[in-house]
């Protein structure tokens, strides 16, 4: 889902400059919220789990490039279902930085893009989340049909960001639409493969202890 260098260039990427911030503002307010509930430090050691899991996904992991990006197994799912939607966003958004620090300088540029393609479907996963599953239900008793509704919010998510970014910075042409409709259905794969992802990881956590580094909701009603 990265955004390649010369995408999106000039004046225009001051608008990302904008998302950027706005889905930082919402990261800590939702990072606010959960250090009320859990504590600094229950959210610090969520937070930085969830960051290296995703910088291992990004830099260990396949990621081949299709259409007008590169297709990334980013679990954003699953890191919401174990740590909790801020410590996702926070680690989505640290892994990505760290990656573009140690790794791939080339891609600082585009960070304000990309991070709002990590960022702003994980707000709207977490916005169904709230509505589809029903606040008596832990997480560790969803079903395929739940984790495949947050696996397809998150997924369609990051395809429209991407979308978005390429005909904006690239304008409607044959040759964008055909690229971005590529890279839409290679993620097709990646929604087939993560609610079954979520289930074997719940299935693992039932037998796991909460405390500090896993979101209460996992194991307990809301």
């Amino acid at each position: 889902m990265h955004i390649e260098p010369g995408i999106v260039d000039g004046a225009k990427i001051i608008l990302s400059y904008g998302t950027a911030a706005g889905a930082g503002l919402v990261a800590l307010k939702a990072g606010r919220d959960d250090v009320m509930r859990r504590g600094a430090t229950s959210f610090a050691v969520r937070g930085g789990i969830a960051a290296v899991i995703v910088l291992g996904l990004f830099q260990v992991l396949p990621h081949p490039p299709v259409g007008v990006s590169e297709v990334h197994l980013i679990l954003g799912s699953t890191l919401f279902l174990l740590f909790g939607a801020a410590p996702a966003a926070i680690g989505l958004a640290l892994g990505l930085l760290v990656q573009g620090v140690a790794f791939a300088p080339f891609d600082l540029p585009q960070y304000g893009m990309n991070v709002t393609t990590l960022l702003v479907p994980l707000f709207a996963l977490s916005y169904v989340a709230d509505r589809l599953i029903a606040p008596q239900t832990p997480y560790v008793d969803l079903g395929y049909r739940q984790v495949l509704a947050l696996s397809v919010t998150y997924q369609a998510g990051i395809v429209a960001w991407v979308a978005f970014w390429v005909l904006y910075g690239q304008g409607v042409t044959m040759a964008t639409l055909q690229s971005v409709s590529a890279f839409g259905a290679a993620y097709l794969a990646v929604i087939l493969a993560e609610p079954l992802i979520d289930l074997g990881v719940l299935a693992i956590a039932k037998s796991m202890p909460g405390g500090l580094v896993l979101e209460r909701r996992l194991h307990a009603s809301a």
